[in-house]
């Protein structure tokens, strides 16, 4: 028979591994207690991968749905992720206020061309555009429904991705807020006094607009509900 090895007592080793500031967030919730503040980090812990795990089944729909829907009315002929004058490559010049310069002329496509080429590099000039469109990270995906690109990408292509008559400001509001909550989690930063419930609402929201069967999954296999129910007594 085999027993399970009881977890070490919160020692200084504690602050070792995640600082005196990370720690105190937590002591700080459990008022000085040092054993249910470092049950409070394992919950948090526990909490944000099973937020990873949701939001990669959002980042993976949102993706495929926007390519589909640019597949679709797209009619140049090269690829929409490498045409000059495609909607992600094309100069989108914006004015940009604030700074020491005073406004300025921005071009906000740079970033994305930076991205498609960076991933052209990484996998050739021959790799086949799915290849490419994986490589892009949520926070490609993420600004496509900005109001930025309204004129260029939402009327054009992306509002295809969703059912008629959603509004752009709602769902890039709902995206904004998913893509902030996954950077968190993936830093392992503090979910303590985030409104989780309520980002699990935009999820299930996006996610039920982009394909209702897939949120049905989700919320079947999810453990994000559950688990707010077993935070840590204060």
């Amino acid at each position: 028979m085999t027993h399970a090895t009881p977890a070490p007592g919160a020692g200084p080793w504690v602050e070792a591994w995640l600082s005196p500031a990370r720690f105190g967030v937590y002591l700080s919730e459990a008022h000085g207690d040092r054993q249910r503040a470092l049950s409070l980090y394992q919950w948090n812990s526990e909490l944000s991968c099973a937020l990873l795990h949701d939001l990669g089944h959002f980042e993976v729909a949102l993706r495929n749905s926007y390519a589909a829907a640019l597949d679709a009315t797209w009619k140049g002929s090269e690829h929409w992720l490498d045409a000059p004058t495609g909607p992600l490559r094309a100069p989108l010049l914006r004015t940009k206020r604030g700074g020491p310069g005073g406004p300025r002329q921005v071009d906000i496509n740079e970033k994305l061309r930076r991205a498609i080429d960076g991933a052209r590099r990484r996998y050739g000039t021959d790799a086949p555009p799915g290849k490419i469109i994986a490589d892009l990270s949520l926070g490609v995906w993420r600004y496509l429904s900005s109001s930025a690109h309204e004129k260029t990408l939402w009327v054009p292509y992306l509002h295809r991705a969703f059912p008629a008559g959603t509004t752009r400001s709602e769902v890039d509001r709902s995206i904004g807020e998913l893509h902030n909550l996954r950077n968190r989690a993936a830093h392992w930063e503090p979910m303590l006094s985030l409104p989780i419930e309520r980002r699990v609402t935009d999820l299930e929201r996006v996610i039920g607009l982009l394909n209702p069967g897939l949120a049905g999954y989700v919320r079947c296999h999810s453990k994000v509900t559950a688990l707010l129910a077993e935070r840590p007594a204060r």
